[in-house]
């Protein structure tokens, strides 16, 4: 049992995380044969719930990419069954205090440093036999800073220890200082605290991740520091470009409509 993003962290690479939306297995296994470093599932705001990530974990069982998710909230049931099927990293939504993170961290790693109960059936077929010994070395944890009182409470959420990083939700961070949600944002005040979640936790020694609704904002965010960049999800490359599609060929039919008038 090996985690692949710690590998690619310790070379100094960013990792590129794909996002699935859509509760679908065939989805989850076309996305795990394109290269992605890591792709995680969505439980909070996505369709996806416990049953319906099985099978798209499954799907995942022979790509490269390592699966994580993105819990429905910060609490201890969900968290300790997704890992329990095997998912080597948690996003948890919504962390707000110190105290928020150390309930956190404690429900992602076993005795001594977290509260984790054991029962990894699914984990333990896909990682093997010592799975016990290796998780809490592989598996990754990372704190949402979504809210102005994140970012108030960010130097003692980023003291937490065994916490592997922070993860930025752009669209609620904007709303929480009054800005309409978005991603990509270069508004101040939220562009400001963007670069300085960054800059703090590599002060930490913790990895910084956001959600990007282009490669070209993940690529800037990653020229700030950002070691997990998200770039879109399933849902928005399939509408967009659908969209894109049926939004040409009506404008050529307008035009060729119009051509055609005598």
């Amino acid at each position: 049992m090996n985690n692949q993003l710690i590998k690619l962290w310790k070379e100094k690479k960013p990792v590129i995380n794909a996002w699935l939306s859509i509760p679908n297995s065939f989805t989850a296994e076309a996305f795990g044969k394109m290269g992605w470093d890591s792709i995680t599932i969505d439980m909070q705001h996505g369709q996806t719930d416990y049953s319906k990530s099985i099978s798209m974990l499954q799907s995942l069982s022979s790509s490269q990419s390592t699966a994580m998710v993105r819990v429905p909230w910060s609490e201890p049931g969900i968290i300790m069954r997704m890992l329990d099927l095997g998912v080597m990293g948690i996003i948890a939504p919504m962390i707000n205090s110190k105290k928020d993170c150390e309930n956190f961290v404690s429900y992602c790693y076993y005795p001594p440093i977290g509260q984790r109960s054991f029962g990894p059936m699914r984990a333990q077929l896909i990682h093997g036999s010592d799975y016990f010994s290796n998780a809490n070395n592989n598996i990754l944890s990372f704190a949402m800073i979504e809210t102005e009182q994140a970012v108030n409470n960010l130097d003692d959420i980023l003291s937490v220890p065994n916490l592997t990083g922070v993860y930025i939700g752009p669209a609620d961070m904007s709303s929480s200082y009054g800005l309409s949600p978005k991603f990509d944002v270069k508004e101040d005040p939220v562009f400001s605290k963007i670069k300085l979640i960054a800059k703090k936790a590599n002060e930490h020694g913790k990895i910084a991740g956001i959600h990007n609704g282009t490669t070209k904002y993940a690529k800037e965010m990653i020229d700030l520091g950002f070691k997990l960049v998200t770039i879109s999800s399933d849902f928005r490359f399939l509408s967009t470009h659908a969209q894109s599609v049926i939004d040409e060929m009506k404008d050529k039919n307008k035009r060729s409509n119009k051509n055609n008038t005598y």
